[in-house]
């Protein structure tokens, strides 16, 4: 059976995306490779085994572009409000709680937020399926 262990995003900025995760999702650097053309920086916290890799190629100087097919990472978190509170209160301009209904009873509760490289991030209350 295959274990999800991780997803990659590229980023212009190191430390500037270092920083944004580390301050809205409690991410630290688990690990740091570095190579000739590029950089691996491995985030992760106690949450979850699960990691975000962190790409960055090396003199890479233009925004990557995102295009039609990327869609969102997704967290999960026990109180949704106070961390949308929270993401505001850091200047990180968390989008507005959305109420999705499925057939008159509430699917899930969620707002969206966009890293320094314009990546969503899906942030939903922990209920149902979405522990």
């Amino acid at each position: 059976m295959a274990k999800t262990i991780h997803t990659m995003i590229r980023v212009l900025d190191e430390a500037r995306s270092i920083d944004f995760y580390r301050k809205a999702f409690g991410l630290d650097v688990a690990e740091r490779l570095d190579f000739e053309t590029f950089t691996l920086v491995y985030l992760s916290n106690a949450e979850a085994g699960f990691e975000v890799e962190l790409t960055v190629n090396k003199g890479r100087q233009e925004p990557y572009a995102l295009g039609d097919g990327y869609g969102h990472l997704a967290v999960s978190v026990a109180d949704l409000d106070s961390e949308h509170d929270r993401l505001g209160a850091l200047g990180l301009s968390p989008k507005k709680i959305v109420l999705f209904n499925r057939d008159g009873a509430l699917l899930a509760r969620f707002f969206f937020i966009e890293d320094p490289d314009g990546y969503k991030i899906e942030v939903l209350q922990r209920q149902g399926r979405f522990k």
